[in-house]
């Protein structure tokens, strides 16, 4: 599977556990420090990668050390950075992320350049060759813009899929509504279908989505799973019992399970399952680079994991 993943690329520098920070210039000590790539599509590229994807990274980051250090990852990682442009007059995205015991993660965030992405530098010839495109926060490169590549992806012959970035509480329909048409698969998480909605009720909310255009929106909602709905109806796909270190990066890594699934030619209902696996074998240690899987391991893993009981959902 040929994938480019395009939009927010991110480095996190990720601190566990705090419990709070230190007042004044109080010191405290913690277990892990570590840095990571991450991002509604850098994130996603790690896990897709580790799937067994072709994946090739578009986006922008600055020329600084901090790019530096992200492109290295990416490519540690497999994942062909080659379309990354560097801006020499804006600082990278970068997040600080200090990890609650309970595996929160409030996060400090620098924009950077992924505000800068834009449809002069699309890499169209490679984008006609891949087999899908994943679109991650499309509201920050402008809807028309989004609109334009989502069009051209599936005017070649592309599937695509969406993450969005901002929380709930600063979206708005019209963010986004001009690129759902060309959208196979929506990935954003319940408080963003209700703040890009305006509906109050999360089912309504992803209904409104499909009925502009979405193909399908897997909802992903935490500890709680994923919940699929299109025109015909909503299902529950209940997430893995886990001990929870860090939820970084899990909604990035239920796109790429869902995504790859999908690639596999799986019901949406066996991709969700695939995206939760995934996702729990992530949020089982720090940053969204953890854990040594491959398909065969996240396929076992949700074969033999215990998942959480909902109503109405089917038996595991």
């Amino acid at each position: 599977m040929r994938v480019v993943t395009m939009g927010v690329h991110v480095l996190d520098v990720l601190v566990r556990p705090v419990d709070a920070i230190p007042e004044g210039q109080g010191a405290t000590l913690v277990e892990d420090i570590r840095m990571t790539a991450a991002g509604t599509a850098g994130g996603t590229a790690l896990s897709l990668a580790k799937l067994g994807a072709s994946v090739r990274s578009a986006g922008a980051v600055g020329a600084d050390a901090t790019g530096d250090m992200l492109v290295q990852l990416l490519r540690k990682a497999g994942i062909d950075t080659g379309f990354l442009v560097r801006r020499t007059d804006t600082a990278t995205s970068a997040s600080v992320l200090p990890i609650r015991p309970s595996g929160d993660r409030p996060s400090l965030h620098l924009l950077g350049a992924n505000i800068t992405y834009g449809v002069d530098d699309v890499p169209w010839d490679a984008l006609a060759e891949a087999d899908h495109l994943h679109l991650g926060g499309p509201e920050l490169i402008g809807v028309d813009a989004a609109a334009r590549i989502l069009h051209f992806a599936k005017e070649h012959g592309l599937t695509t899929s969406v993450d969005l970035l901002a929380p709930g509480v600063l979206g708005s329909f019209e963010q986004i509504a001009a690129a759902l048409p060309y959208v196979d698969h929506l990935l954003p998480n319940d408080d963003q279908v209700l703040g890009f909605s305006g509906e109050d009720d999360l089912v309504a909310g992803a209904k409104k989505l499909v009925g502009a255009g979405a193909g399908l929106v897997a909802v992903t909602r935490g500890g709680d799973g994923a919940l699929l709905v299109t025109a015909e109806g909503a299902e529950p796909v209940p997430a893995f019992e886990i001990d929870v270190v860090d939820t970084t990066g899990c909604g990035d890594a239920f796109s790429a399970g869902f995504v790859f699934g999908i690639g596999l030619g799986r019901t949406p209902h066996d991709a969700a399952v695939l995206g939760n696996a995934v996702a729990a074998l992530v949020a089982q240690g720090l940053g969204s680079d953890h854990g040594d899987f491959d398909l065969a391991a996240a396929d076992a893993f949700a074969a033999t994991g215990t998942r959480r009981a909902q109503p109405g959902d089917r038996p595991a």
